[in-house]
């Protein structure tokens, strides 16, 4: 067995632990969706105040806090599975507290920039909040219309363990372009995808709405 399955099996391991626990408490899922949130925020905050020379510091401390808004993020469907209170509304409410969640974050960012003075970093950072809305949001119209769209990198786990991985070695910057440059050729990527899926049904939609042609009289 090597070390790297060795990890695995025991972090699946604590993490049945953790959801077995939970489920006998017979929490509602939506509670632990919530409170992952809750901790998000508190990792914006941290961002927002990190300055000088608690800089780095509170970045570290921002990324450990998403890492722990993260085991709600991996339980409460878990949770939900195990104690048969799978709902529609709990999968709707899970998308709309995530984009929540991202928003926190990066509005945390905007704070440390402004309060910075590093206007090049707000834009920035504005352009990855709206990409990362529009990478979850492409893809939820696109299923909407064609049912399958899950082309092109960057979802929300990508962009969560990068920013936790720039959080933690101070290394936010690069992070931010990769999530801006790789989270737009996404969105670009399902436009084109969907474009091709629907093209066909599209045209021959147009087709039948056509007005037959009006022969010419003599």
């Amino acid at each position: 067995m090597t070390w790297t399955s060795a990890v695995g099996r025991a972090s699946k391991v604590i993490l049945y632990k953790i959801v077995h626990g939970l489920a006998l408490t017979r929490i509602n899922p939506n509670y632990l969706t919530f409170l992952g949130l809750v901790i998000n925020i508190g990792a914006g905050v941290l961002f927002g105040y990190a300055a000088g020379d608690y800089q780095a510091r509170l970045f570290r401390y921002a990324g450990l806090t998403i890492i722990g808004a993260g085991i709600f993020d991996m339980v409460d469907g878990r949770v939900a599975r195990a104690t048969g209170q799978v709902t529609e509304f709990g999968g709707f409410f899970d998308s709309v507290i995530d984009r929540y969640s991202d928003v926190a974050l990066y509005f945390g960012l905007l704070v440390y920039y402004a309060r910075a003075n590093r206007f090049f970093y707000i834009v920035l950072t504005a352009i990855v909040m709206v990409t990362s809305v529009m990478v979850s949001y492409t893809r939820a119209r696109a299923e909407s219309l064609i049912g399958h769209c899950k082309v092109g990198f960057m979802e929300r786990p990508e962009r969560v363990v990068l920013v936790i991985i720039g959080a933690l070695f101070n290394r936010m910057a690069p992070v931010l372009w990769i999530i801006g440059v790789i989270g737009n050729i996404t969105v670009i990527h399902r436009i084109l995808y969907t474009h091709r899926q629907t093209r066909p049904r599209d045209l021959a939609r147009i087709a039948e709405t056509m007005p037959e042609p009006v022969s010419a009289h003599k």
